[in-house]
């Protein structure tokens, strides 16, 4: 146990507890959309991804679907106005929120869209038809994504501060990222205020409703439509603030999408139904995966094992706890 004593522990154990709550922002997405429609959401990653995307292209005044338009119309325009600030330098404040509350907009926006011509039509359809189409939804968002604003990586900067944290270093000599930091902030935010709308609003208990049982949600006059476009639009919010911390953290490019692949350990671990597990998951993956690759994985098996400890400890709850730490065992008589 002399490794307990060594300062270097800690600080890859902080650098994963960190790592894990970027991967639970994302599996926040997919806890909210499964508890609520029983659907699970494989596009949830593209989701973050395209808000990325379309939060740079509204900072950086890029025109959508430039490339298809002056394609049409023999023009080269690009930009559909002129950003304030300086060229280079963080834009204003008051500038950033503006593009954030308006790709808000267009995450609830499109939530309406997926609602309407993707799930609406498959209403009482089997749980792997409806996951099939999140696979195709996630393939034509990405196509889009490419099309509204091209395909070259982007450098997302709203002001979040960067580099290592000196106090941090000072008062303990370990070295941790200031946006990593950030990112816990916002993810503990995000789940009190989760928690809270699903607990003390009525659209809330909504949700609580139509996850318990459908049919008797239903039954009460709880509009199963307008159940799926608000969980979906909460969701996109969620993957808005995944995008950012991730686009802000190693740039907006397009295999941002595959933070999803990610997070499915994650929901494992904490279950699916559980906006708690999907914390706690994220940071057992996020310390288990540095702590085994630094005292294991590098001295004994040659390195790189971060790519695929999380899915081996995953596989260990499928065969032992299916439903993960927090998930509720399902038990069906036959």
């Amino acid at each position: 146990m002399g490794f307990l004593t060594d300062a270097f522990f800690y600080e890859v154990l902080v650098a994963g507890l960190l790592a894990g709550v970027m991967y639970s922002l994302v599996a926040l997405g997919f806890v909210l959309i499964f508890k609520a429609s029983g659907v699970f959401n494989f596009a949830q990653g593209v989701l973050a991804l395209f808000a990325a995307l379309s939060l740079v292209g509204f900072m950086s005044g890029q025109l959508p679907f430039a490339h298809v338009i002056n394609w049409l119309l023999g023009t080269q325009w690009h930009h559909w106005y002129a950003p304030p600030g300086v060229e280079g330098e963080v834009p204003p404040f008051w500038f950033v929120l503006f593009c954030i509350a308006l790709t808000t907009v267009l995450m609830i926006a499109l939530a309406w869209v997926v609602v309407r011509v993707v799930l609406r039509p498959l209403v009482n359809q089997e749980g792997i038809i409806l996951f099939m189409a999140t696979i195709g939804l996630a393939f034509v968002l990405e196509g889009v994504g490419d099309l509204m604003w091209g395909a070259n990586v982007k450098k997302l900067d709203i002001g979040l501060p960067a580099g290592p944290s000196d106090m941090i270093i000072d008062a303990t000599g370990m070295f941790v990222e200031k946006i990593e930091i950030s990112a816990a902030v916002v993810a503990i935010i995000l789940v009190i205020a989760l928690m809270l709308f699903s607990q003390y609003t009525k659209m809330g208990r909504a949700l609580r409703a139509v996850a318990d049982d459908h049919q008797a949600a239903l039954s009460v006059g709880i509009k199963l439509e307008t159940i799926w476009w608000v969980v979906w639009s909460v969701a996109g919010i969620v993957a808005l603030v995944a995008g950012i911390m991730w686009g802000a953290k190693s740039g907006v490019q397009f295999s941002l999408s595959l933070i999803a692949l990610k997070a499915l350990p994650v929901l494992i671990l904490g279950g699916f139904t559980s906006i708690p597990g999907a914390i706690i998951g994220g940071l057992i993956i996020g310390a288990g995966e540095k702590l085994f690759d630094f005292y294991i994985g590098v001295p004994f098996l040659g390195g790189a094992t971060e790519n695929w400890f999380a899915y081996v400890l995953a596989l260990g709850f499928l065969v032992f706890r299916p439903q993960g730490l927090f998930g509720e065992k399902i038990i069906e008589r036959v």
